[in-house]
């Protein structure tokens, strides 16, 4: 499911403006979900210290808001699978917060952060190819932007790793999807998004319902149970597995292409994961710093 969200991001941005189209997928898939926990386990689940809630909060912005919102953004300017590509550099971004926060990497992860930067700089570098660009053109920043929504990620992953967190991971899931979609409504009625519903099209309109309901009560709450259940090196490997079911269906849905070179950079920087995630395993055990966050 969530190798899907880039192609349906995109197929949802040629008729809805980016930010208004993602605060509404969380707004109503926040809204989903808790209804949901509360039926199910009630409202203590929603029982949190006030340092729980600020954790949420600041997780809602970073992950949903700014993770999401900018990659919607840069999916204007970058294909789809592309911009998944440059997203599964998430755990590299983590590792970098660590060493600045006093956590000293083994050699084998900074190798691999090392390989990382490489491919991202291949991939940043390479331009774009006939058919790869985004939904309005192929600018320059798109791919950068995208790069920044992946710090957003990996900034809220780390948050939420280091600070305190409800109990409840759906709970969590829904709160953060709740803030993420106001502060990304607040951005688009600044910006001044709008949109004829009747003019949106059959194929828009289920994309978004697939996004603001499948994904949200799926794969969300899916990946904050294994966050919370599962070795984290487990979680992790997602991140290498978004890309390559984003590219397929870019390539046969919506006809994108890769140069070889951008390819050769996309490889380079999922091998980088991988080495990050196998020189992590013996290490972390279950929910740590280094799960990435999805998109």
């Amino acid at each position: 499911m969530w190798g899907s969200t880039y192609l349906a991001n995109r197929l949802i941005i040629t008729e809805v403006p980016p930010l208004l189209g993602s605060a509404t997928r969380f707004l109503v898939g926040g809204g989903l979900l808790a209804l949901l926990v509360l039926l199910v386990a009630g409202r203590r689940a929603f029982a949190m210290s006030w340092a729980q809630l600020g954790t949420t909060a600041l997780s809602g912005v970073l992950l949903p808001a700014w993770g999401n919102g900018l990659v919607v953004l840069g999916q204007q300017h970058v294909a789809s699978g592309m911009a998944a590509l440059l997203i599964a550099s998430v755990p590299l971004h983590i590792v970098v917060l660590r060493a600045l926060t006093g956590d000293r990497p083994r050699p084998a992860t900074v190798g691999g952060v090392v390989v990382g930067v490489a491919g991202l700089g291949v991939l940043l570098l390479a331009g774009p190819s006939a058919g790869s660009g985004g939904t309005v053109g192929t600018a320059w920043w798109g791919p950068w932007l995208v790069v920044l929504a992946a710090v957003g990620w990996a900034g809220g992953t780390f948050a939420t790793t280091r600070l305190p967190v409800p109990a409840n991971p759906f709970a969590l899931a829904a709160v953060q999807m709740l803030t993420g979609g106001l502060v990304l409504s607040g951005a688009a009625l600044v910006a001044g998004d709008g949109v004829d519903l009747a003019d949106l099209s059959a194929r828009t309109w289920w994309a978004w319902v697939y996004m603001a309901v499948v994904v949200s009560l799926g794969s969300f709450s899916a990946y904050a149970y294994a966050l919370a259940s599962l070795p984290v090196s487990t979680v992790a490997t997602y991140a290498y597995v978004n890309p390559v079911i984003a590219v397929l269906l870019g390539v046969s849905v919506v006809g994108e292409r890769f140069s070889p070179v951008q390819l050769l950079g996309g490889a380079v920087v999922l091998v980088a994961v991988v080495l990050v995630v196998l020189a992590e395993r013996p290490a972390r055990k279950r929910r740590g710093p280094l799960a990435p966050s999805p998109p």
